[in-house]
């Protein structure tokens, strides 16, 4: 289901696990992201009446006052399973390179999505960095 010498997986996965007390976990799988509960998802597929698969995407919990906005745009999608919830996924694919994915973004959402779930101590010591 996913390649250990993926290099977007690489750099999604640096960037978690840099968030405090972040671990990785394969979950159906997938790598998964966790403080405790989980924020982040590497790979799973759109929504609808096929399940379209899409390795590369990133799976997260969107700020709320974010979602409709982040909806709006055609590179984010409902997925599978995880949508219900209240989940977003962004496939990291559709771009020429590794290196080319808006990696600062990606950040960003990884942010947002530890920020929903993560236990206070885990985000003061965000906010202290």
């Amino acid at each position: 289901m996913f390649d250990t010498t993926d290099e977007i997986l690489a750099q999604v996965r640096a960037r978690a696990l840099a968030l405090p007390e972040a671990t990785e976990k394969i979950a159906h799988g997938r790598p998964t992201f966790r403080c405790g509960k989980m924020f982040a998802m590497y790979g799973g597929s759109r929504r609808g009446e096929t399940k379209t698969p899409l390795d590369n995407a990133l799976l997260f919990i969107p700020d709320p006052g974010e979602r409709e906005a982040l909806v709006q745009d055609q590179r984010f999608f409902v997925p599978a399973y995880v949508g219900a919830y209240g989940w977003l996924g962004i496939d990291l694919a559709h771009h020429d390179a590794p290196d080319d994915c808006g990696w600062d973004e990606v950040t960003e959402l990884l942010d947002a999505s530890f920020r929903q779930i993560a236990p206070k101590r885990a985000i003061a010591a965000l906010d202290a960095e």
